[in-house]
């Protein structure tokens, strides 16, 4: 299960976001040049973001964007959310109509649910803080609150955003 560009790069711009003060606004464009973000990808995420109420807007002069609420109301999963609509690891279990040839006879759809429960449950316990917070690659994410073995997983690539290994 990967994400994609989009959700990637939504998280590194919400992160980059938490880290300017509360009252200050923000352009897709000081976002895009602090990030490395796309300067059209970071306005239409931005757009994306504000929709699903992550982000408020204000128009004019001294106009732009800030966070909608403090950043550690915002989680890993409402900003996965936002730009790809609701996690879930099949088609069958999203809750919309979805045509399966298996349907009839699977005996693996009534379980998967749980798993839903599980992986959205962890992105959940990831705050927007977290993710704004400076650490070092080599030390690894810290524990995951309710998931403390995830803190233990420290092997593999480093990486620069959410999806994407290190250059």
């Amino acid at each position: 299960m990967r994400l994609t560009s989009l959700a990637d790069y939504a998280v590194v711009m919400m992160a980059a976001a938490a880290r300017h003060p509360g009252d200050a606004r923000l352009t897709a464009g000081l976002l895009a040049a602090e990030t490395g973000v796309p300067l059209p990808t970071a306005q239409k995420l931005m757009g994306r973001l504000a929709h699903a109420g992550l982000l408020s807007s204000a128009r004019g002069t001294g106009g732009g964007f800030r966070l909608a609420r403090e950043a550690r109301g915002i989680s890993l999963a409402d900003i996965i959310e936002a730009v790809e609509g609701p996690i879930a690891i099949t088609n069958c279990t999203e809750g919309t109509s979805y045509d399966c040839a298996l349907e009839g006879s699977c005996r693996v759809k009534p379980h998967l649910n749980a798993a839903n429960v599980a992986v959205r449950g962890a992105l959940q316990g990831v705050s927007l803080v977290q993710l704004a917070s400076d650490c070092s690659p080599a030390a690894g994410p810290g524990p995951v609150e309710g998931l403390p073995f995830l803190a233990a997983e420290k092997k593999g690539p480093a990486r620069t955003g959410i999806g994407s290994p290190a250059s």
